[in-house]
């Protein structure tokens, strides 16, 4: 879902759903302090969230993947496969499951590496090993307690943080902010640290600064024309992404997050670009939810992560990976 602006104040409606959001926020905090934890017999690391919507956690969880191959490490991730239908435990394989099986995010880290799914995170873990991984990275999970957790790292959005604190529907957080720290080893703070997060998170827990930057078909798209759409957490970061890179943004029609796309709401996108000349793109995540003729008309817009100080994260890895030898 997208975010409402009300998410972000203190106002009238947050206030009166605020009960609502209390009793939410309880029944999560019951659930991960009485949930029973699996240890998996290899290193878990959780990358997650405290609000919902877009904060990059699954560009975060990504790199972090690549980051384990060039030490040495065999990385999995698991992951609930948020959107699809097989419960699993499953290895993901994207020659032969569409989004309605796995989810799109499941699609996007398997195109990368060895991806599994399963509704109940810990089963997921003795396959994945026995599959060859030594050690397992949680893409979501911060709030799900099944699988017991060696490094929880929290990413929040350096532009709204936790918003009006409030939880959901009052507000856009999953859970009370401070027991959600309390679990967590670190925090990674992304974009513009426009609310001195830095400072109010650095006393509680160690704290990495990153940024997305916009992948290498920035080069293609620079200087021309183009119509785009979105269907993530938050949609104006790709807008924000395309200009960016120097795109001319004719039109910009932004989703739901994991949206469901038909041909219908496609369609007419691309007729908007072919009648004024213009690139029809997308994000890679919105892409593997298109019908593929469709998808082979659209371009795509991919982005990374780049880390202010990536020694640091490293450095953070490598100490969980000695503690859990």
């Amino acid at each position: 879902m997208r975010a409402p602006d009300f998410w972000l104040t203190d106002n009238v409606l947050s206030r009166f759903l605020d009960p609502f959001g209390q009793i939410a926020g309880g029944i999560t905090a019951r659930r991960a302090a009485r949930a029973p934890l699996v240890r998996a017999g290899a290193p878990v690391i959780c990358v997650g969230n405290l609000t919902t919507g877009g904060t990059g956690k699954t560009p975060v969880a990504a790199s972090i993947v690549r980051r384990l191959g060039t030490m040495g490490r065999t990385p999995a991730v698991v992951m609930r496969g948020y959107g699809g239908r097989l419960k699993g435990p499953v290895r993901v394989d994207p020659r032969k499951h569409v989004v309605d099986d796995v989810g799109d995010e499941a699609l996007l880290h398997a195109r990368r590496g060895a991806v599994w799914v399963s509704h109940v995170r810990a089963q997921a873990a003795a396959p994945a090993l026995a599959d060859g991984a030594d050690v397992l990275v949680m893409d979501d999970g911060h709030q799900h307690s099944t699988l017991a957790k060696d490094l929880s790292i929290l990413v929040v959005d350096g532009r709204i943080g936790f918003g009006n604190g409030r939880i959901f529907p009052a507000g856009p957080l999953r859970e009370p902010v401070r027991g959600g720290l309390k679990r967590a080893q670190a925090a990674v703070i992304m974009g513009e640290d426009r609310l001195g997060l830095a400072v109010a998170l650095g006393e509680h827990l160690p704290v990495l600064r990153a940024r997305l930057v916009p992948g290498p078909e920035r080069a293609r798209l620079k200087g021309e024309r183009v119509v785009a759409f979105a269907g993530i957490g938050d949609p104006q970061k790709f807008y924000e992404a395309l200009l960016e890179v120097g795109a001319r943004v004719s039109a910009f029609h932004p989703f739901a997050d994991h949206y469901s796309f038909d041909v219908a709401d496609i369609q007419p996108i691309l007729d908007e670009a072919f009648a004024i000349n213009a690139i029809p793109v997308t994000t890679e995540k919105d892409a593997v939810r298109l019908e593929p003729d469709q998808r082979q008309q659209v371009n795509v817009l991919s982005v990374d992560v780049a880390w202010e100080k990536p020694e640091a994260l490293d450095a953070l890895l490598q100490d969980v990976l000695r503690k859990t030898r």
